[in-house]
């Protein structure tokens, strides 16, 4: 489920089901990674390079040995792909390796100003503005602010970002005859991600996963010199169940879809999404998560989000297939999930006995032939809950069937409920309406 703060009249917002993904195609191994060249979808499948058209249709046009994450960016002349820890550029017809030893192990790559810029870690180096497959010893840079090693670069507003693990070093272009980037000591951003991709670019800011030295990882967002936490209390306690090791190896990534501005945290066994304009929109961080599962955690299927062909295409973490989004359904990939959602805590000192609950929700949107079943249970302590009780969602076209449970118990001063479906219940709920009788206090 995801929210949506919009005014509906009868509520500040709503809880609609998160997209869906439908298979687009069949790719010769693992995702990945992927990106849009001269509007053509391309991706890293197991070690090939290959094209992805509108209708699925895969075609090779080269190899990137290695099984890691792959690093794109682009030039006027070069699709460039980092990989294996080598450096490949595509010139529509060709893939070719920067094979000048000088360049060393590529840990991440971007392109600026005519250069392309790697990193191993602890250099910064910039390929020849004539030849970008040659490399000059002498034009060697680094981010000296603080021996942490660099883990990851980022371009934005023709400024390179080079971050650290503990520190973000903000680069310009100031020309010369060696390495043409020079620090700007006024932008510099305390506080450092936790690897190669756990940052990306978003709404105009550097978003990351990692923090300042001598303290946990958390998700901030930087921009000219500031870092702000953007990660709740709740969500720190997620992340501090992951080693380090563990958070070295997580995509962050984004998608902006109709009203939503979304931040995707790839952890193993879910992803944490940070919307960024429905925070805005209330006033405080909005956080969910999604999982491909249909009970409890699992991974979530999709990664390595691709706008091309009108649409946000996907790669998937279990099979060796791709896909796109859509809102039509929840399925992943034709597969059944679940979801869940909880509400505050109701307090009524002395008590309260619960006659009925009712979920105000649009229903009828399943698929023909499907009778779905949503479930309700309750806690009184936040840890163990009661049995559930199930109740149809509704058949297609059952657009004013009532989701209600009758006879919930009792509750002594405090009171939480948790409802849960699948995506065959492909249902949005607006709000939800108890009657209660109060016990004497």
């Amino acid at each position: 489920m995801m929210p949506v703060p919009k005014d509906t009249s009868i509520s500040k917002g709503y809880l609609r089901p998160a997209d869906g993904i439908i298979k687009l195609a069949d790719i010769p191994g693992k995702d990945r990674g992927g990106y849009n060249y001269k509007g053509v979808h391309y991706r890293v499948t197991g070690t090939s390079l290959v094209t992805i058209d509108h209708n699925g249709v895969v075609a090779a046009v080269g190899t990137i040995p290695g099984t890691d994450q792959v690093q794109f960016s682009e030039s006027f002349d070069y699709l460039s792909i980092g990989g294996d820890q080598k450096l490949y550029l595509y010139d529509g017809t060709t893939l070719a390796q920067v094979t000048d030893p000088d360049l060393g192990v590529v840990i991440d790559h971007l392109w600026a100003d005519g250069y392309f810029m790697t990193t191993d870690g602890a250099n910064l180096v910039v390929t020849e503005t004539n030849d970008s497959f040659a490399v000059n010893p002498l034009k060697y840079g680094s981010a000296e602010t603080d021996p942490d090693n660099i883990k990851s670069l980022l371009r934005h507003r023709r400024e390179i970002y080079a971050l650290n693990r503990n520190t973000i070093e903000v680069f310009r272009n100031v020309g010369g005859s060696y390495f043409p980037f020079q620090v700007s000591s006024s932008a510099q951003i305390n506080g450092g991600v936790v690897g190669t991709h756990a940052c990306c670019l978003f709404q105009d800011a550097i978003a990351f996963l990692g923090g300042k030295r001598n303290e946990p990882c958390a998700v901030h967002m930087g921009i000219n010199g500031q870092s702000v936490k953007v990660s709740t209390r709740e969500i720190d306690t997620i992340l501090q169940d992951y080693t380090e090791a563990q958070l070295e190896n997580v995509l962050v990534e984004s998608r902006v879809e109709k009203s939503h501005a979304l931040l995707y945290v790839h952890l193993p066994d879910r992803t944490l999404v940070y919307d960024h304009a429905a925070s805005k929109a209330v006033g405080a961080y909005v956080w969910f998560d999604l999982t491909s599962s249909v009970v409890g955690l699992g991974q979530y299927r999709a990664k390595n989000f691709v706008w091309c062909y009108d649409k946000w295409n996907c790669g998937d973490t279990l099979l060796n297939q791709t896909g796109y989004f859509t809102s039509t359904e929840s399925a992943h990939y034709g597969d059944v999930i679940g979801w869940e959602f909880h509400t505050s805590i109701v307090y009524n000192k002395g008590g309260a006995i619960f006659h009925e609950l009712e979920l105000v929700a649009l229903t009828g949107r399943t698929k023909l032939g499907i009778d779905p079943v949503i479930w309700a249970s309750y806690t009184l302590d936040g840890t163990f809950y009661s049995m559930e009780q199930s109740i149809s969602a509704g058949r297609q076209g059952d657009r004013s069937i009532k989701l209600a449970w009758y006879q919930q118990g009792l509750m002594g001063d405090t009171r939480a409920q948790k409802f849960r479906g699948t995506s065959d219940a492909h249902i949005s709920v607006s709000r939800l309406e108890a009657r209660l009788e109060a016990l004497n206090g």
